[in-house]
C-alpha cells in the first residue's frame, strides 16, 4: 500500500505542475479531466502525508524514552502519535477502496407520482421537499427546471439540478420506488391508505464528455403554466427536447428565458443519454466478463490473426519465462483491419511484456489476453501482474514502456474507449468498442 500511496503523491504533483501550465487552458477536455483527477487524489495524498507525519513523532518520542526526564511526557506523546497513525491508516484504506468515478457530479433528480392519485402527489411533493431540506443542510444548491402540480399543492412530475461536493455519492441510492402509507388529507374517513412515487437520479454529464448530434434533436417552443404573472401564457419560453433516435422527451420551463429554458434541458437530455450509456456499456462489460471466464474454462479461441500475433509474442517471451495465456472470440473483431488489430494487439502486448520482465518471480510473469464480442459491443482486455501501480501520465496511460497513445488514436477512430485499471497487484488495460450496426 505504501508504493501505492507515493505512487499518488507523485501522481499529484504531475497533475497540479500541468494545471499551472496556461496553455492547458487551451483544450477544456484536458483541463477538466485533469481538475477532477486533482480533486480526487489531493484528499489521499493530505492524508498520507499526515500519516507520515504521525510515524515521524512516533519515532521521535520513541527516542526521547531513553531521557529519565522526559519519560513522561514521551510516552504521552509516543500513545497520541499511535492512536492517530492508526486513525491515518483506517482513513487511508477507506480513501483507497474503488470509487464510483460519478462520486463527486452533480445531481439531476426527477419526482414522479406514482398510485394513490392525489394522494400520491402529496407524497410526491413532501419527498421533493424533503430532497431541498437536505440540499440545503449539506450546503448544496438546488434549483427547480421542470414542476407539474396540483390543485391541492402535490406534484405530479418535477425535475431539479443538485450541485454540491459529493451529491451524487450520497444521493444515487434514493433512486427506485418509494411507499408511505399513511391517513392522506383528501380522507375524511380516516382509512389508512397506501400511496407511492417514483424517483430518478442521474449524475451530470458534461459537454466534452458526452456530445449530442443537433441533428437528432427535435426542439419545440410552448407557452408556460403556473404562476407567473402576466409573462404566463403570453410568450412561448417553455422548452421541448426530443432524442430522436432514442425518443427520450425533456421539458424546462422554469426560467423566464427561452434561452436558459433550452440550456438547461439540453443539460439535463445529456445526462439522462449519459447514464443510458453508462448502462448500456456497464451491462456489456459484466455480460463479457462472464463469458470470458465460461471460454477461459473450455479453453475457446476463433480469431487466426489473433491467434498468430499470440503465437509469435508466446515464442518470442519463451526465453524469459514470460506466460501469455489467451481466451478469444474474435468473430465479431472483422470491422478492424488486420493492421489496427495487429497495432492494438502488439502495442497492448508490448507494454505488459515490459513491465513483466522485471518481475523477479517467474511464476509471476503472466499475462492474460482475453477477446469478447457481445451486446453492441467488442472489448480486448490484457492484464499482467505487478506488485507496483505503473506511473500514469495526463492522459492516464503509463510513462514508461510502449507507446499506448498510437492505440488511443485507432480507438477513438471507432468511437471506443480505453482504460488503464491496477488493483490487487494486476494491471488491467480494457479497450471497449461499439460494434457497427449491421453487424
Amino acid at each position: 500500500m505504501l508504493e501505492k500511496l507515493q505512487a499518488i503523491v507523485r501522481r499529484l504533483d504531475q497533475v497540479e505542475r500541468q494545471l499551472s501550465d496556461p496553455a492547458i487552458y487551451a483544450d477544456r477536455e484536458m483541463l477538466t479531466r485533469l481538475s477532477r483527477e486533482q480533486k480526487e487524489l489531493t484528499p489521499i495524498a493530505a492524508a498520507f502525508r499526515a500519516w507520515q507525519q504521525a510515524e515521524d513523532d512516533c519515532a521521535q518520542a520513541q527516542e526521547l524514552l531513553t531521557d529519565p526526564e522526559m519519560r513522561e511526557l514521551a510516552q504521552e506523546e509516543l500513545r497520541r502519535a499511535r492512536q492517530e497513525r492508526d486513525r491515518l491508516s483506517q482513513e487511508l484504506k477507506t480513501l483507497l477502496l474503488p470509487r464510483d468515478p460519478n462520486d463527486d457530479r452533480n445531481v439531476i433528480l426527477e419526482v414522479r407520482a406514482g398510485i394513490g392519485g392525489e394522494e400520491g402527489a402529496l407524497f410526491a411533493a413532501d419527498l421533493l421537499r424533503m430532497y431541498a431540506l437536505y440540499a440545503e443542510r449539506r450546503g448544496w444548491h438546488m434549483e427547480p427546471v421542470y414542476e407539474n402540480t396540483t390543485e391541492l399543492g402535490g406534484v405530479k412530475e418535477a425535475s431539479v439540478t443538485i450541485e454540491g461536493q459529493g451529491a451524487w455519492s450520497r444521493l444515487k441510492f434514493e433512486a427506485g420506488t418509494h411507499r408511505v402509507q399513511r391517513v392522506p388529507e383528501t380522507e375524511s374517513s380516516g382509512r389508512i391508505q397506501t400511496s407511492a412515487a417514483t424517483v430518478a437520479v442521474m449524475p451530470e454529464a458534461e459537454e466534452v464528455e458526452f456530445t449530442i448530434d443537433p441533428k437528432d434533436l427535435q426542439i419545440d417552443t410552448f407557452r408556460s403554466s403556473g404562476a407567473g404573472g402576466q409573462h404566463v401564457n403570453k410568450t412561448e419560453s417553455a422548452i421541448r427536447i426530443t432524442h430522436l433516435p432514442t425518443g427520450t422527451v425533456v421539458e424546462c420551463q422554469d426560467e423566464r428565458s427561452q434561452y436558459k429554458n433550452k440550456d438547461r434541458a439540453m443539460k439535463i437530455l445529456r445526462s439522462k443519454l449519459y447514464e443510458a450509456q453508462q448502462e448500456k456499456q456497464n451491462a456489456a462489460i459484466a455480460a463479457m466478463e462472464q463469458n470470458i471466464r465460461q471460454y477461459e474454462a473450455e479453453n475457446k479461441t476463433g480469431n487466426p490473426v489473433l491467434d498468430t500475433l499470440l503465437t509469435a509474442k508466446t515464442m518470442e517471451c519463451q526465453q524469459e519465462n514470460i506466460t501469455i495465456t489467451s481466451v478469444a472470440d474474435g468473430r465479431m473483431l472483422g470491422f478492424l483491419t488486420i493492421r489496427e488489430l495487429c497495432t492494438i494487439v502488439g502495442v497492448a502486448l508490448d507494454n505488459a511484456i515490459a513491465a513483466v520482465r522485471a518481475e523477479p518471480d517467474p511464476e509471476k510473469r503472466l499475462i492474460k489476453v482475453a477477446v469478447y464480442s457481445q451486446g453492441g459491443f467488442a472489448m480486448l482486455r490484457f492484464e499482467h501482474y505487478t506488485e507496483t501501480a505503473p506511473a500514469l501520465d495526463a492522459d492516464g496511460l503509463p510513462q514508461q514502456g510502449s507507446d499506448l497513445k498510437s492505440v488511443r488514436t485507432t480507438v477513438g477512430q471507432h468511437g471506443g474507449s480505453m482504460t488503464l485499471h491496477w488493483e490487487n497487484n494486476w494491471c488491467t488495460l480494457r479497450i471497449l468498442f461499439p460494434l457497427p450496426q449491421n453487424k
